[in-house]
């Protein structure tokens, strides 16, 4: 499976990308990172620079026809950017409108509420997007993983960068049962 990280040039919590990313390569699947720009993606351990990571594809030039699912990592900074971004919220849209599934730690929410995809549906998140999430039309959950598939697509979230071990087993277990 080719599946589709979507960050902004800066601001991704690092953990939340490179956690996520190697349980995809672990599970033998393809990642490929996806940006807004060319070059390299700055990744913070949360206000602090951290790495570098080169980005494969551009926003605009990348379809959700092309891969299988899709992780939006969270960090405050990455999503509020992205949700600014019009190419980048019809991308997250596209993988809803084509029943791809979709997963989303953190406040990468904030980018689904963007592109109007939560109404209707039960999702988590850092508890500071709850307001966010319900007045988009979602049901807010304080639970470490939450699988929604009330919708065209299966949607996992979770919160905060401890439950990264929870957020990836199952994420993969759900992007492999719709691939199959």
């Amino acid at each position: 499976m080719r599946i589709a990280f979507l960050t902004a040039p800066e601001g991704v919590e690092q953990v939340e990308l490179t956690d996520p990313w190697q349980a995809v390569v672990d599970a033998g699947h393809e990642p490929v990172l996806v940006s807004t720009e060319p070059g390299k993606i700055q990744a913070f351990n949360h206000l602090d620079k951290a790495d570098t990571f080169p980005v494969q594809e551009v926003v605009g030039e990348a379809s959700a026809d092309s891969f299988a699912a899709l992780v939006l990592p969270g960090g405050v900074a990455n999503p509020d950017f992205l949700r600014t971004d019009e190419k980048a919220v019809a991308f997250v849209r596209d993988f809803f409108t084509q029943g791809r599934p979709v997963a989303a730690i953190c406040h990468a929410p904030w980018t689904l509420v963007e592109a109007d995809v939560v109404r209707g549906r039960v999702l988590t998140s850092w508890p500071s997007l709850r307001t966010d999430i319900r007045n988009a039309g979602g049901t807010w959950v304080d639970e470490q993983v939450k699988v929604c598939d009330h919708g065209n697509n299966k949607l996992v979230t979770s919160r905060k960068p401890d439950d990264l071990k929870a957020f990836c087993q199952t994420f993969l277990d759900v992007f492999a049962q719709e691939a199959a």
